[in-house]
């Protein structure tokens, strides 16, 4: 049951979170993502963990992790399907990845007309704050980190990281000029990873 976080931890859901949290430290997470070859499943394949280590080695008081839920491809819905199926894995993925980099607080930009996968995402965010996995002192562990949804407008180009960056901050979804990077000035001018819906619910299972 999606909508079930009772249900999501009774098969190992946030496991893979407890177990980062306590048996290892940022660098060692992004190590062993790096080691799984996982690489960005939005078209991309740039590699994973590579992709961390950039963000998770600039100095900032602030660091964003985005999940890119844009998904304009025509016929195209893996991503709808993880998101409505099992929003968890997102979550969790997103905290393991805020975890790695320093981060304190993750975005979901979901296009409008994924109506289910933001009302899925949503009851999934409020279950996991009011369980003590998202939020302040995860798992009495130290580690804060929580999670907002930015609902974009259907641009095609927002799937784009940089375009994607730019709608969230109220413009308009047009690409920037690289670089700098989004891992060194991203979102509000701060460092910031972004990741496919994919891409970030693999994560859990790697670190498991």
């Amino acid at each position: 049951d999606p909508e079930s976080i009772e249900e999501c931890i009774a098969n190992d859901g946030y496991f893979a979170l407890g177990k980062a949290l306590t048996q290892m430290t940022p660098a060692g997470v992004i190590d062993v993502v790096k080691a799984s070859c996982l690489r960005g499943r939005g078209g991309a394949g740039f590699p994973t963990g590579l992709k961390w280590s950039f963000c998770a080695r600039e100095q900032a008081d602030v660091k964003y992790v985005i999940c890119n839920a844009d998904e304009g491809e025509p016929g195209t819905f893996k991503d709808r399907l993880i998101m409505e199926g099992d929003p968890h894995k997102v979550i969790e993925g997103m905290a393991l990845c805020g975890y790695a980099l320093g981060a304190s607080q993750g975005y979901i930009y979901i296009r409008g007309e994924y109506r289910l996968s933001i009302e899925r995402m949503r009851t999934a965010i409020d279950a996991a704050r009011r369980h003590g996995l998202l939020g302040r002192n995860i798992m009495e562990s130290g580690f804060d980190f929580d999670i907002d949804i930015k609902i974009g407008a259907g641009a095609y180009v927002c799937g784009e990281e940089t375009a994607l960056i730019e709608s969230m901050e109220g413009k308009r979804g047009l690409p920037r000029v690289k670089p700098p990077f989004p891992a060194q000035k991203g979102f509000r001018g701060k460092p910031t990873n972004v990741n496919n819906v994919e891409t970030l619910a693999n994560v859990p299972f790697i670190i498991r």
